[in-house]
């Protein structure tokens, strides 16, 4: 969460250079914000994302180390049943928590009319209906999901590894244990 206060600006940057029209920089569209809109506008649609955040990683590990215990014991340990799992857990908790991100990114345009999370939500819904919450999902599908399996599939691999270490050492410290004795 707080990784995503601090980069947060950025993020609403990124996101109206690519739709604001003209060929301004990232600096003209900052001083642009700060002046007309004030700083508050670089945090418009803050809310849903940090509302999203504990809710995606809890899915997205819950999920993720279910299926893994669930597993046959021949295959809890092999990377590519870690990518498996990790890609079926992120589909599932982006999936369950993408309608944030779609509210975070309507509260993020210059001149949104929502003042609110549960304002965003009920427009949205009223304009576009339910499928408005998903609106730009494949994309993002595609674009983040491999991100979440790797990182995911990494640190349940490290994990391994650290476990592993720990087993050695312990093994190791008893063998001068029974040397000094």
């Amino acid at each position: 969460m707080t990784s995503t206060f601090v980069t947060y600006p950025l993020d609403v940057l990124r996101l109206r250079l690519a739709v604001e029209t003209g060929s301004r920089t990232m600096s003209q569209i900052a001083l642009s914000m700060l002046r007309e809109e004030g700083l508050s506008s670089f945090y418009g649609g803050l809310g849903p994302s940090l509302i999203g955040i504990a809710p995606y990683i809890a899915v997205n590990f819950c999920i993720f180390d279910l299926m893994k215990k669930s597993l046959p014991e021949k295959y809890r340990k092999r990377p590519e049943s870690s990518l498996v799992t990790a890609m079926v857990s992120a589909s599932l908790a982006t999936l369950m928590c993408y309608p944030l991100d779609t509210v975070r990114r309507q509260m993020q345009m210059r001149g949104s009319p929502y003042e609110s999370i549960f304002d965003a939500f009920h427009g949205i819904l009223e304009h576009d209906g339910f499928i408005g919450l998903y609106r730009g999902f494949l994309p993002n599908a595609l674009k983040s999901l491999p991100n979440s399996s790797i990182r995911l599939t990494t640190f349940d691999t490290v994990k391994g590894l650290i476990r592993a270490g720990q087993k050695e050492l312990e093994e190791i410290r008893e063998e001068n244990n029974e040397k000094v004795v």
